[in-house]
């Protein structure tokens, strides 16, 4: 369970009779032995604890169980800063802390300028599916507005903008990755219904498969996209 999934764990509910343990317990011995009595943890003993204003005595706070026998009730108050108290690099500039001082003016990416490795507009890459791109610009923001597939950049060339709504897939059948063989004649504009249902249909038998896809083709030719 989880509340990622919208789902809590059911609460811990206190009745009257782990009130009455608590009451009588808390304020003068440790939380750690009321945990298996009360089948909660620490932390949740003492939130309940401070909800209706229970403390422990300072009998309890004095007794080797607290500890404070044993590391004192004033640790650290030696190194502690007092009230007032100056930091000694107080006013100190640091060669490095901003730009212009030390090496950081050195190693600070300037406006405009470009990491080292970046590839140059009409570069080719591959995607994690094995997609042939080419890089058409330097826009900030996604990967999409940088590299597109080359199948893509070839209809658009053929056709124009791709309409909403639609995207470009290779034919069945035909998809490649090597540059000289993505041609117009291999790629083709569907909308996304279309390549669902065109993935949907893959368990599909052959002849029905076939009966789908030119339907579609059938379609896109009669509204003449």
């Amino acid at each position: 369970m989880t509340k990622s999934r919208g789902i809590l764990p059911p609460r811990i509910k206190w009745t009257e009779e782990h009130v009455s343990i608590l009451v009588a317990r808390y304020p003068h011995e440790k939380t750690e032995n009321l945990v298996e009595v009360l089948d909660r943890p620490v932390k949740l003993i003492h939130s309940k604890a401070k909800n209706i204003g229970l403390k422990k005595t300072q009998e309890y706070l004095n007794s080797p169980d607290a500890c404070r026998l044993r590391r004192g009730d004033n640790v650290g108050v030696a190194t502690r800063f007092n009230k007032g108290h100056v930091p000694a690099n107080k006013g100190t500039k640091r060669p490095g802390y901003s730009i212009g001082h030390g090496r950081m003016a050195e190693t600070t990416f300037k406006n405009g300028q470009m990491p080292h490795n970046t590839c140059e507009v009409g570069s080719y890459r591959f995607d994690k599916d094995n997609v042939l791109q080419r890089k058409i610009g330097n826009a900030k923001g996604s990967n999409s507005k940088r590299w597109r597939g080359v199948h893509e950049l070839v209809w658009v060339e053929s056709n124009g903008p791709i309409p909403p709504g639609h995207i470009c897939v290779f034919k069945p059948g035909m998809k490649t990755n090597v540059l000289e063989e993505i041609t117009i004649d291999r790629v083709e504009c569907i909308t996304r219904a279309e390549l669902m249902l065109r993935n949907s249909v893959q368990n599909l038998p052959e002849p029905l498969r076939q009966v789908i896809q030119l339907n579609g083709a059938l379609k896109r030719k009669i509204h003449g996209k």
